[in-house]
């Protein structure tokens, strides 16, 4: 007697158990990495947020275990914007292994003038992208510590529309903050699949994912209070949005998929399934510019120049570490 088999449709509201894995989320305080962070949680793992505000990121955690009994949720201080920091974040998990990293934190200024990090970098590109790049190389012995572990970018819908400048990536000549900050986030999505292929050719056992949320808004987020505050009037102003958009809960969803599935697959792209902005996770074709693999190569060589660090060679291999001067 024969029988079959099949996976069941994944579940954004049943999860997969995932005791005795670590995650780290950065930006796990707020936001989109808040509701990542959060989800991971009911699934028996150790969930570290990665922030720089050590208030927001208590009422955070403590928000968490309020709804997530037994929930294993802590904090370490991660400031993307400072480089050199960097160097002491794999340390301070306390772990010896580590399942998966999503990269989630970014910077968004809506307005001029630009701003700069200590490092001298354009703050978007510098936090979004170099933070997250150099945070790489200095996690990946415990990234390679883990049977497969995944390194988990997250990107953006507002991408879609933009191409990189890789004669001003720090947007020196030309800087208009929404556009600086869509192309920060498409400089993200390249390093995921760029850093993909790396570690396929070197045999690494961790894969690169790409992810984004889609369009999700404040309006349509359910409260988390101090974390999230909706009011009734923002509620209200929100819901005919719903019909193309989403809340920040669910725009975590492509994100804690790539995280857990065991079906995802390194190198693909996990997005909102209804026009990309809206709905259950699913794979869509990696979009047609992120597939010139010429302009990944060229900005992860630049960002390795800027760093002073590669992602796709761990600390111990070489002697890379110090950030270049620029």
């Amino acid at each position: 007697m024969s029988s079959t088999f099949s996976t069941p449709p994944w579940d954004v509201r049943r999860l997969p158990r995932a005791d005795g894995s670590v995650f780290l989320v950065t930006g796990g305080n707020a936001g989109i990495g808040y509701f990542v962070a959060e989800q991971l949680s009911t699934t028996g793992a150790t969930v570290v947020l990665g922030s720089r505000n050590p208030a927001k990121a208590e009422a955070a955690t403590a928000s968490i275990r309020s709804r997530v009994p037994g929930a294993r949720v802590r904090a370490v201080p991660l400031d993307l914007a400072d480089l050199p920091s960097l160097g002491t974040v794999a340390e301070a998990l306390e772990v010896g292994h580590l399942d998966a990293v999503v990269h989630n934190a970014g910077v968004a200024l809506d307005d001029p003038p630009r701003r700069e990090t200590g490092d001298g970098h354009e703050l978007m590109f510098g936090t979004n992208h170099l933070g997250h790049f150099a945070l790489t190389h200095w996690l990946m012995p415990l990234l390679s510590a883990a049977p497969a572990a995944r390194v988990v970018t997250v990107g953006s819908f507002a991408a879609r529309s933009e191409r990189l400048d890789l004669a001003d990536l720090q947007s020196r000549k030309d800087y208009r903050p929404k556009r600086t900050y869509g192309r920060s986030k498409l400089a993200q999505m390249y390093f995921g699949l760029e850093l993909d292929r790396r570690l396929r050719a070197a045999g690494s056992p961790v894969a690169g994912v790409v992810v984004h949320p889609g369009g999700a808004l404040d309006s349509l987020t359910p409260a988390r209070p101090p974390v999230q505050v909706r009011t009734a009037a923002a509620r209200l102003r929100g819901a005919p949005a719903a019909l193309l958009v989403q809340g920040k809960h669910a725009g975590a969803w492509p994100a804690v998929r790539a995280v857990l599935d065991p079906a995802v697959r390194g190198g693909q792209l996990w997005g909102p399934r209804v026009l990309g902005l809206r709905g259950r996770p699913r794979n869509e074709r990696v979009w047609p510019h992120l597939t010139d693999a010429s302009v990944a190569a060229r900005l992860w060589d630049t960002s390795r120049d800027l760093t002073g660090v590669d992602p796709a060679r761990p600390p111990s291999q070489h002697g890379c570490g110090t950030p270049a001067a620029t």
